[in-house]
């Protein structure tokens, strides 16, 4: 199985950049989008195949953090094409966002440079892994754990890097990096590999094609709709990004589902029986 990573928010939605920046043109928006989703393609490869399983997801997660800081006043650095959709979705909520122009080029360059990135592995150490899910999980267990931590990425990303209530603010890398590891190797990772990116589903699958091909039809499916109710529910909860009030209703969704992701990732975390469950509950 695998641990990935995955992303930011879009450069024209507030994200905690400066405004005072000058606007990036498109191709220097897609470059970024290429660099940091091969960054992060590449990082997943070298550690599952170098079977760094403890500190695997952190690795992901520090590479994911850097992209994000480096290349989040370019592109937003989405480097996930289910947070470009999520991103989308809220934009044509009226919220902030990503212009659905975008979500396409955004996409196919991220898919793109995780193919790129995932050859340049298979390469370097002549070998590669499938994507399917973990031995003795079914894809009903796999399918969970996509669907909520690409959800639990996406959310994040929306609430730290695109609402104007949470900008200007410095915390917006560490607490996308922290998905990770609070879902990769530790939690969700046991059962489905920890993948949250169509882009990287596409790019281990493909790479290992010899083994099988297949899977990451039914993974991308998983991710956004991850990402979709990750759009819904940042819709309830900051009623206030989109023109409206905040109301009982906004505050008790939030505490329900801030609650329901740390209890699942404690039980992951518990049962797995996973070496660091401290921190990834920590960062969760």
């Amino acid at each position: 199985d695998f641990r990935s990573p995955h992303p930011f928010a879009h450069r024209s939605s507030p994200a905690a950049v400066s405004s005072m920046a000058p606007a990036s043109t498109s191709g220097a928006k897609y470059t970024a989008e290429f660099l940091g989703t091969s960054l992060l393609m590449f990082t997943v490869g070298c550690n599952v195949l170098s079977g760094n399983k403890v500190w695997g997801s952190t690795s992901c997660a520090c590479a994911l953090m850097v992209g994000v800081y480096g290349l989040g006043g370019i592109s937003g650095a989405n480097f996930n094409p289910a947070v470009s959709l999520a991103l989308a979705i809220s934009k044509a909520m009226k919220g902030p966002g990503l212009e659905l122009s975008d979500f396409v080029p955004y996409s196919v360059m991220q898919i793109a440079g995780a193919i790129v990135a995932a050859l340049t592995y298979k390469v370097m150490f002549h070998n590669d892994f499938n994507l399917t899910p973990a031995e003795g999980f079914g894809w009903q267990d796999a399918m969970a754990c996509e669907i909520l931590y690409t959800f639990m990425l996406c959310f994040v990303v929306l609430n730290v890097a695109a609402a104007e209530g949470n900008k200007p603010n410095q915390f917006y890398g560490l607490a996308i990096g922290f998905v990770i590891i609070a879902a990769g190797v530790y939690g969700a990772g046991m059962a489905s590999g920890g993948c949250f990116n169509p882009a990287v589903a596409i790019g281990v699958d493909l790479s290992s094609y010899g083994k099988g091909f297949g899977w990451c039809i039914v993974f991308m499916l998983w991710e956004f709709i991850g990402a979709a109710l990750a759009a819904v529910l940042f819709r309830i909860v900051r009623p206030e990004e989109f023109g409206a009030e905040k109301n009982a209703i906004t505050d008790l969704v939030s505490e329900f589902v801030g609650t329901y992701m740390l209890v699942v990732t404690v039980g992951l975390n518990v049962m797995g029986r996973t070496p660091d469950g401290a921190f990834s509950i920590a960062c969760a």
